[in-house]
């Protein structure tokens, strides 16, 4: 029988360790070629837009569809997991679920293509997303200082607060774009911005950056500078980042990136594409967010829930 899982189920049962585990075996079976995407669509409604995006990883006996709706400024996930024999196993909802796993695609991501002595980080964004991402590559990498910029500067001292207090590392807001990104090791964009939030030039030698934001093609958080500065162009899914990629469609029309040379990151997991070969390149990793992330922790959220005897069942 299928069980329910409310967000406070999903918050005791999974942990940003726990995401990054299972969405790194996810990309891995990706790279293998045993897992199956399918790319988000979106379904325009009378006040705003229905997204729809799913995924199979047969060897984790799994599949899973995840559906959202984006309706007057307020977003409402939810995933449905299947196991292998077709039945329905799972409903859950998946605010918190979304953000832990598209936290652990950045810090999978920077686990393969930041330097290892990696210490400072510059985060654009001071919503849940953007908290999420200082967790995750906290986990993978020694952060000592985290500097956030966000236009929201009423919000912004908040967040830095509490968000330090979560992870006991300096957290400072910065007092204008410049300063998050001249300097840091490793640069987060988490926001809706449709213009890039800072400038390439200003990125420095050996800087790895996560942009999350952009899946809208009108959507652009990173500039053409900063593409054509970047040795490595890594994204999720190539399919997908061709159809709502906007950070990397306008550096293609701009002439300063070209699609040839972007990999997916399931080929840098299993080594067959190096996230980077010098410490003083600087490295791109494109976050759509993907099913395949959702469905892989979806199903270690299931498996925890029925050891724990957690969820309510559903009668079919």
């Amino acid at each position: 029988m299928a069980i329910f899982l409310r967000e406070s189920d999903i918050n005791g049962l999974a942990s940003m360790d726990t995401a990054i585990d299972a969405v790194e075996r996810a990309f891995r079976l990706q790279g293998e070629e045993k897992a199956h995407i399918a790319p988000r669509r979106r379904c325009r409604m009378e006040k705003g837009m229905l997204h729809l995006m799913s995924a199979s990883l047969p060897p984790l006996g799994y599949a899973g569809l995840k559906s959202y709706t984006s309706v007057s400024g307020a977003n409402r996930f939810v995933v449905l997991l299947y196991e292998g024999d077709g039945r329905l196993a799972a409903v859950m909802e998946a605010d918190r679920l979304g953000q832990l796993r598209t936290g652990a695609a950045s810090a999978v991501a920077t686990r393969f293509m930041a330097r290892e002595d990696a210490s400072r980080l510059g985060v654009f964004g001071a919503g849940g997303q953007a908290r999420a991402q200082i967790e995750a590559i906290c986990a993978v990498r020694p952060i000592t200082e985290v500097t956030v910029y966000s236009r929201t500067a009423d919000r912004l001292k908040e967040f830095c607060r509490e968000t330090a207090e979560a992870t006991g590392i300096g957290v400072v807001p910065a007092g204008s774009p410049e300063a998050a990104v001249r300097g840091q090791d490793i640069v987060v964009t988490a926001t809706t911005s449709a213009e890039p939030v800072f400038k390439g030039e200003w990125l420095a030698a050996g800087t790895h950056i996560n942009a999350v934001g952009s899946n809208f093609l009108t959507r652009r958080e990173i500039d053409g500078e900063t593409v054509r500065r970047s040795a490595c162009v890594i994204v999720d899914s190539l399919e997908q980042a061709r159809m709502e990629c906007g950070d990397l469609a306008l550096a293609a029309r701009e002439e300063a990136f070209y699609w040839e040379d972007a990999r997916e990151l399931g080929l840098v997991v299993v080594g067959e594409f190096p996230g980077r070969e010098d410490a003083a390149e600087i490295t791109l990793f494109e976050s759509q967010g993907v099913a395949l992330e959702d469905v892989a922790l979806a199903a270690e959220i299931y498996k925890r829930a029925l050891e724990a005897g957690t969820g309510e069942k559903l009668p079919f």
